[in-house]
């Protein structure tokens, strides 16, 4: 039986312990930690009426959770600013990691996330669910199985109206608002970062050289206040820091470009906006289409008959991770994803898989937050990427998707 200790249990870790935590079988939840004693309550109560017999320690101590005999292991769902002092913490009791995603403030914490990990031994997973999701999974069976030709490009993004979330941060106790106003960056690039690190084998034969990040004027919090929130005179006179369009551009070791697009602060729809471009193919997620070299007509002027068509190839290409996950039902939210991120990181703890998303992919994909934040600070100038693991990447490693093919 797996003791898990979960820490903070805000809108994220409340749903991941109520959807997903609560149904998984040969764990124990055996702590609720959170700044917050309503929100330990909440949890405590929701889960009682789930499980009867619930009686987990319950602490604003997250170092209490870590030292107590009965865990094995932590999940963090916390803010941005405490994933790596609190997994670090962690590692270093010799207690697993299960670390929720966002970007780093630094990148003396990526390498310190690298060091601790190295050095203690612990186990270490970024709960990246996008990697699970079951059209990136698609795209990467593709790739694996040689259907795009030769990748030249990807493209993909965070594109999520967040106005609401950011501008009631007080009311909700949300920690995006005063990123949002402190900050100019892309300060979550991993749900789109993560699925085309894996399709471009980046720190597995490949890896992430530069970047170059632009952000856009600052406008869309400003007039959503002024509209919904006008009573509010410390926002409505507030100035944010983040650009409402941050276009980040990374440049491969194996030639590869990567786009990634940040766009939280005016309406639009929501989309991660995956694309793959290869010289046989291309997946674009947002039409959920597949264009193919010699099948389709290249100067159609409307594709738009052909939205959804990549249905009509998951017969082929269904990753055999959905196809059993198909079977057996689905768990969690997000289509999904949470109950086969967090089933993964159980697998992983006790040694039935490689991890998915290991430590140097933790800090590769959460050092783009602070790298684009320097370069938009020098006006979009190109920024080198650190190689978090030390040559390896240029070595044989096996990546857990791998064990699919």
């Amino acid at each position: 039986m797996l003791k898990i200790g979960v820490i903070g249990l805000g809108q994220r870790g409340k749903i991941m312990l109520l959807d997903v935590l609560s149904k998984i079988e040969d764990i124990e939840i055996t702590a609720l930690c959170d700044l917050y004693e309503d929100k330990i309550e909440d949890c405590f109560d929701e889960m009682k009426k789930l499980l009867p017999d619930f009686s987990p320690l319950k602490t604003t101590d997250y170092k209490e959770v870590i030292s107590s005999e009965n865990t094995d292991a932590i999940l963090c769902f916390t803010s941005w600013e405490t994933h790596v002092p609190i997994s670090v913490c962690a590692m270093k009791a010799g207690k697993a990691v299960g670390c929720e995603v966002g970007g780093a403030y630094s990148i003396d914490d990526c390498y310190e996330l690298v060091r601790v990990a190295e050095e203690t031994g612990t186990k270490f997973m970024m709960l990246e669910n996008c990697c699970f999701g079951r059209r990136e999974l698609m795209a990467l069976n593709m790739a694996k199985r040689g259907f795009f030709g030769k990748i030249v490009h990807c493209d993909g993004g965070y594109m999520h109206d967040l106005r609401y979330e950011v501008s009631h941060g007080k009311e909700i106790r949300h920690y995006r608002l005063r990123n949002y106003l402190a900050r100019n960056c892309e300060n979550y690039p991993t749900h789109e970062l993560g699925p085309i690190a894996k399709i471009l084998n980046l720190n597995r034969g490949n890896r992430m050289l530069t970047l170059t990040s632009t952000a856009s004027l600052s406008a869309g919090l400003h007039e959503y206040i002024l509209e919904n929130k006008a009573d509010d005179e410390e926002l409505k006179n507030a100035t944010f820091a983040q650009g409402d369009i941050i276009t980040t551009v990374i440049k491969c070791a194996g030639g590869e470009t990567i786009v990634l697009t940040l766009d939280t602060t005016l309406p639009r729809y929501y989309s991660r906006n995956l694309t793959v471009r290869g010289t046989r193919a291309m997946y674009e997620e947002r039409t959920n289409s597949v264009f193919e070299n010699g099948k389709h007509e290249k100067y159609d002027a409307d594709w738009s008959p052909m939205y959804g068509n990549a249905k009509d190839y998951r017969e082929e290409f269904e990753h055999p991770i959905w196809r059993a996950y198909l079977k057996d039902g689905l768990v969690g939210g997000h289509g999904g994803m949470d109950g086969l991120v967090l089933c993964a990181f159980c697998d992983y703890v006790n040694g039935k898989i490689t991890c998915p998303v290991d430590v140097y992919d933790a800090a590769a994909w959460m050092a783009i937050t602070a790298l684009s934040e320097e370069s938009i600070a020098k006006g979009g100038a190109p920024v080198n990427i650190p190689d978090f693991t030390n040559g390896k990447w240029l070595l044989p490693r096996h990546d857990y998707f791998d064990d699919f093919q």
